[in-house]
């Protein structure tokens, strides 16, 4: 239905357009002009926590620059594909489960806060065996007995109990983020095991959790640089993905003016289309 268009899926349609009409320098500004607005547009009407979401932009595209570019670039993806390359999987998927393990107890308490108390039971069980049977986290055994993770940070908490997301926020080494999920992660931070452990672990834990998540996206970089504005793209795939997980997939009952206002902005980008 029209009315269920996610708003990805017409970023990825423009793109291909664009980039079969091998549109000039200033055609190609003038439509990520365009595209900003209906962005803006549907965010304005259709979700109050992520209304106006970019206050900061100038200052954000100047760290996703930094970060996109540079840190990146030249440190994180050659880091990353070395890791890939010269790590056996075993070892690979090991050091993950343990990384992993250590945040059970965050999850624990995150979904008791969220009126979760079946999959805070789980989170408490996985820590239990998985530490344990599973050798400080390293094998998964709980998954393999029916206690699949149920992973919940604090930031998730917060949207639950109606906070806010505030404005959007692209932090060095760290990317995107918002002041709401900063908030939330620095209180996961606080959470027993990792406020005891040697920093050296808890700086381990991290950098195997970053290279990790580095290494799913080196199959999605073309989507990436075929993408008309990169940083638009994350930004929008970044909050919808925030809903997603506030909401645990759920989708929210909307209004008939919320539908007909989708249906419009629908309206609106089928005729920029027609105009490319």
């Amino acid at each position: 239905m029209i009315s269920n268009f996610p708003i990805l899926t017409k970023a990825c349609i423009l793109v291909v357009v664009l980039s079969l009409g091998g549109c000039a320098t200033s055609e190609r500004q003038a439509q990520i002009d365009a595209a900003k607005n209906i962005d803006n547009t549907r965010q304005d009407n259709n979700s109050p926590q992520v209304q106006n979401p970019d206050p900061l932009e100038s200052l954000n595209r100047v760290v996703w620059d930094f970060n996109f570019e540079i840190l990146d670039k030249y440190l994180l993806k050659p880091l990353t594909q070395g890791y890939v390359a010269l790590t056996p999987q075993f070892l690979r998927t090991g050091l993950l489960n343990a990384s992993e393990n250590l945040e059970e107890p965050a999850n624990t308490i995150n979904n008791l806060f969220q009126g979760k108390p079946q999959d805070s039971a789980a989170s408490l069980g996985r820590f239990a065996i998985n530490s344990t049977v599973g050798l400080l986290g390293f094998f998964d055994v709980a998954n393999k007995m029916g206690l699949p993770r149920k992973e919940e940070d604090f930031g998730q908490v917060l949207g639950v109990w109606g906070i806010g997301t505030g404005p959007y926020l692209m932090l060095p080494a760290l990317g995107p983020s918002d002041v709401r999920s900063l908030t939330g992660r620095i209180v996961d931070n606080v959470y027993w095991p990792l406020s005891v452990l040697e920093s050296q672990y808890v700086i381990a834990s991290n950098v195997v959790g970053v290279l990790e998540t580095r290494a799913v996206l080196l199959e999605q970089e073309a989507q990436l640089e075929r993408a008309l504005d990169p940083y638009l793209f994350v930004r929008d795939a970044y909050f919808q993905r925030l809903a997603f997980e506030v909401t645990d997939g759920k989708t929210p009952m909307r209004s008939e003016e919320e539908v007909e206002k989708e249906s419009d902005d629908f309206a609106e980008f089928e005729g920029l289309l027609n105009d490319l």
